[in-house]
C-alpha cells in the first residue's frame, strides 16, 4: 500500500483547503497521515516523562489526601486526641498536654490545611495539563481516523471507476467481433 507523501496535496484532496491555513494541531496530524506514522505516546506517558519530584510527591499528597481512608484515620486521631485531652490522661493523673480548647490541635489542624490545600492545588493543575494532553491526543486521532476514512473512500471511487472502466472494456470485446 503506496502512501500520499505530501501533506499538502492531503490537505487540499481530503480537507479541500490549503496545508498552510490549517491549524498546527491540523498540519501535524497531516504530516503524520503523510508519513504513516503513529499518533505518538498517550497522555499520561507524556505527563509522567516531564514530572518533577515535585510534581509525583503533589500526586501523591492529593490520592491520599482526598481519600476516605485520610478522612476516617483523621477522625480518629481527633477522637482520640479530644478524648486523651479531656478525661483519660486527667482521670489517670496525667495533665492533658492540650487541655479543651485544644489550641495546640487547632495550630497543628491550621498548619496541615496551609500545607495541603496547596499541593493539592499543584496535583489538580497537573491533572487540567493532562486533561488538555488527552483532549488534544483525542483531537488528533479523530482527526486521523477522519482523513484515513476519506483516504479509504477516494480509494474506493478509484477502484470502482476502474472496475467499471474493466467491465466496459470487457463488454465492448464481447459485443465488438459479434458485430
Amino acid at each position: 500500500m503506496t502512501r500520499e507523501a505530501d501533506p499538502h496535496k492531503l490537505a487540499r484532496d481530503l480537507l479541500g483547503r490549503d496545508f498552510d491555513d490549517l491549524e498546527a494541531d491540523e498540519q501535524r496530524v497531516l504530516r503524520r497521515v503523510a508519513a504513516g506514522t503513529f499518533t505518538g505516546r498517550d497522555a499520561e506517558e507524556l505527563a509522567q516523562a516531564h514530572a518533577t519530584w515535585g510534581d509525583r510527591l503533589a500526586d501523591r499528597v492529593a490520592a491520599v489526601g482526598g481519600s476516605w481512608g485520610f478522612i476516617i484515620c483523621f477522625g480518629v486521631v481527633l477522637v482520640v486526641w479530644a478524648a486523651l485531652n479531656s478525661g483519660v490522661l486527667p482521670a489517670m493523673g496525667f495533665k492533658p498536654f492540650d487541655a479543651y480548647p485544644f489550641i495546640f490541635l487547632n495550630l497543628m489542624l491550621s498548619m496541615l490545611a496551609a500545607v495541603q490545600a496547596p499541593v493539592i492545588l499543584m496535583s489538580q493543575n497537573r491533572q487540567a495539563m493532562k486533561d488538555r494532553i488527552t483532549a488534544r491526543h483525542d483531537y488528533e486521532v479523530n482527526l486521523r481516523t477522519q482523513l484515513e476514512i476519506l483516504r479509504l473512500g477516494h480509494r474506493i471511487d478509484r477502484l470502482a471507476q476502474d472496475v467499471r472502466a474493466i467491465r466496459r472494456d470487457e463488454e465492448a470485446a464481447q459485443t465488438g467481433p459479434e458485430k
